[in-house]
């Protein structure tokens, strides 16, 4: 059952050692960030669920490890605690800041991650999330914690350039978030658009709208700018 998710933006400037000098620009997206999986932890899960885009689809068990040294810094983490033997990075960088902003927040339970690609099916993805909020057991209390990034053409400096399209559909994903997606806007949003507008969020909102049935939750958009003239979103839904 799933009982909660937070919502986060997946740059690798979050980790303030990555953004080194420019830390101090993401300190309100971390601040909400760090409100977000605060208020997720509250809910009790058994197991969290780390969900993010990434090259290819499938689960990242415990202690898997990612790494921020393809970003000039010397920091690796992991899903839950580090394991005894010495592992490969496998986790893509979505994964990795999530596992980052967990250990950020001090939790110790049980973790595992769930890699999409852009591409993946409609029907995959309501069984996938169906099933990941299940759990494993079928009983278990479950969290999500979703990572996504909106838009990346806000301003002609950003990754994809000046789009003119770019801010209203941040718009609308910002106003899903904040009502648990209750008209669909992010259950529907295009494969196409999303890829032109360069958005890294949709499949993982996409699971996390299929899997939420909590129709008496509560939903908060905690955090909604364009720093470097990519969309970042932070919501808690409850």
């Amino acid at each position: 059952m799933l009982v909660a998710a937070a919502v986060c933006p997946c740059p690798p400037l979050l980790v303030p050692q990555v953004a080194a000098g420019a830390a101090p620009e993401l300190d309100a997206a971390r601040a909400a960030c760090d409100e977000a999986i605060a208020a997720l932890l509250a809910a009790g899960p058994d197991i969290i669920w780390v969900i993010g885009e990434g090259p290819r689809t499938g689960v990242h068990r415990p202690g898997a490890k990612g790494s921020f040294r393809p970003f000039g810094v010397d920091l690796d983490v992991h899903l839950g605690a580090a394991p005894a033997d010495a592992v490969e990075a496998t986790l893509p960088p979505s994964l990795s800041v999530g596992a980052w902003l967990l250990a950020r927040a001090g939790w110790t339970g049980n973790v595992r991650g769930y890699e999409v690609t852009a591409d993946l099916s409609a029907f995959d993805v309501t069984e996938t999330g169906r099933r990941l909020a299940d759990g494993p057991l079928g009983t278990e209390r479950i969290g999500f914690l979703v990572m996504g990034d909106g838009t990346a053409c806000r301003t002609v400096k950003a990754p994809g350039y000046l789009d003119e399209r770019a801010e209203g559909v941040d718009a609308h994903i910002a106003e899903a978030l904040r009502t648990a997606d209750r008209d669909g806007y992010l259950a529907a949003l295009d494969a196409d658009l999303a890829r032109e507008l360069k958005i890294s969020g949709r499949v993982p909102w996409q699971l996390l709208t299929d899997a939420w049935d909590k129709r008496d939750g509560t939903a908060r958009l905690l955090y909604e700018d364009a720093p470097y003239g990519v969309g970042y979103f932070v919501a808690s839904w409850t």
